[in-house]
């Protein structure tokens, strides 16, 4: 007993577990909010990977529509849709059910 009411005396053990109760819950960037903030920061740079390799991948097909007009007339007519004015059009939808 004795030594259980030394240690709740202990003003360093006082003011250590007051500090950890403030970190964890009542400051302003508590834990729970920064393990928010790096989750966040992790879907962040995870987007911009993935954009910076998208943006790339259309430039290459940007170069190759520059370089080719075969590679023009085949993106528009399948992106667009696009015809010549004696052609037919006939666009085949696939249904997928769940």
């Amino acid at each position: 007993m004795k030594y259980l009411k030394r240690i709740i005396a202990n003003k360093y053990l006082l003011t250590l577990v007051a500090f950890v109760i403030w970190m964890f819950f009542f400051d302003r960037n508590d834990v729970p909010t920064q393990i928010n903030r790096i989750q966040e920061l992790n879907d962040l740079e995870n987007a911009e990977t993935s954009m910076t390799r998208q943006i790339s991948d259309t430039r290459k097909e940007l170069e190759s529509l520059k370089s080719s007009p075969e590679m023009l007339e085949k993106y528009a007519r399948e992106k667009y849709l696009m015809k010549k004015p004696n052609e037919d059009l006939f666009v085949v939808e696939t249904v997928i059910e769940k």
